[in-house]
């Protein structure tokens, strides 16, 4: 018997690793659509008709084909029985968890992601040379909002960004400060509080959260082994 949900994914996405992990860890019974972005499967007729903006993740769900991780996220917390925690009903504590959300698309996912692109992706997919000066650009911002994330977010002296305990404001933002890794930057390397929340974030979700970043974590690996230039 199929499952009525469907994810469609590729966990060399940041949002796509959040939603699986969110996914496990609330045990929503749902089915495994894997989309190979590496060989363009998002770009096909056949997936459009399930995602007008062939991208992922995005999600089946009965009468409804929904994208974007956020409105999904939203989504699966309002259809589906999940511990409050993850989407607090409280209005203040939702509020918080909000915050986050609309701050991070052109902070957190825009600035760790412009610099995994640039660094890693786009020289491994297209041979795109890197310009040393461009990289010391998108780094710098990229540092600008990991450490905005350190005073700020985390200063407080809360566990998580909405309280003591993990939200999706957290599983999204962890996933996309492990991104970088794989172009041999650490996002945890002289933000101890960065360091200490990651790792609380990884110890609520596991052992999903370190099943999804197998990837992740080889080819930080691989990266950091060699010989820099």
């Amino acid at each position: 018997m199929s499952k009525a949900l469907k994810l469609y994914y590729d966990l060399l996405s940041q949002p796509s690793r959040a939603l699986w992990i969110f996914l496990e860890k609330t045990k929503i019974p749902y089915e495994r659509c894997l989309v190979n972005l590496g060989k363009g499967e998002h770009l096909t007729e056949e997936f459009k008709a399930i995602n007008r903006f062939q991208k992922v993740p995005c999600i089946a769900d009965n009468q409804i084909k929904l994208a974007e991780s956020v409105a999904i996220l939203r989504y699966l917390a309002r259809e589906y029985r999940v511990p409050d925690h993850w989407y607090p009903a409280d209005s203040r504590r939702q509020a918080r968890v909000d915050e986050y959300l609309e701050w991070q698309h052109h902070n957190t996912r825009a600035m760790c992601a412009v610099y995994f692109q640039y660094m890693w992706l786009r020289p491994r997919m297209f041979g795109s040379k890197i310009d040393p000066k461009r990289a010391e650009q998108y780094k710098a911002q990229m540092e600008s909002c990991l450490d905005f994330i350190e005073r700020e977010l985390l200063g407080g002296g809360s566990s998580f960004f909405a309280g003591e305990e993990i939200s999706v404001a957290d599983l999204l933002a962890a996933c996309e400060i492990e991104q970088p890794k794989m172009a041999g930057y650490d996002p945890c390397e002289g933000r101890p509080k960065l360091a200490e929340w990651m790792a609380r974030v990884r110890d609520a979700t596991n052992p999903y959260y370190d099943q999804a970043h197998k990837f992740v974590y080889k080819m930080s690996q691989e990266t950091a082994a060699k010989p820099k230039l």
